[in-house]
C-alpha cells in the first residue's frame, strides 16, 4: 500500500494502523536516535530513498510522537 505522508496524522496512522507498530516511548527513542545519526547505514539508506526533506520531516514527526508519548 502506498499512501502520501504529508502530515503528522497521516504518518501516525500509517505507522500504527497500517503497519501495526505501536509508537511506544522506547520505539520512538530508538528510531529518533537512529534517524538523527547521519552515519547510521539505515539513515543513509532512508535519505537516499526518500531525500533529505522527508528525512527531516520524519524526524520531526518522531519528535512530536515523543512529546505525545512522554518519551522526550
Amino acid at each position: 500500500m502506498s499512501m502520501p505522508l504529508n502530515t503528522y496524522e497521516d504518518w501516525r496512522e500509517c505507522i500504527e494502523v497500517h503497519c501495526g507498530i505501536p509508537l511506544t516511548p522506547a520505539f520512538v527513542r530508538e528510531r529518533l536516535a537512529e534517524l538523527q545519526d547521519r552515519g547510521n547505514p539505515k539513515t543513509k539508506e532512508f535519505r537516499r530513498l526518500y531525500g533529505e526533506t522527508h528525512l527531516e520531516r520524519t524526524i520531526g514527526w518522531f519528535e512530536q510522537a515523543a512529546k505525545d508519548a512522554g518519551a522526550s
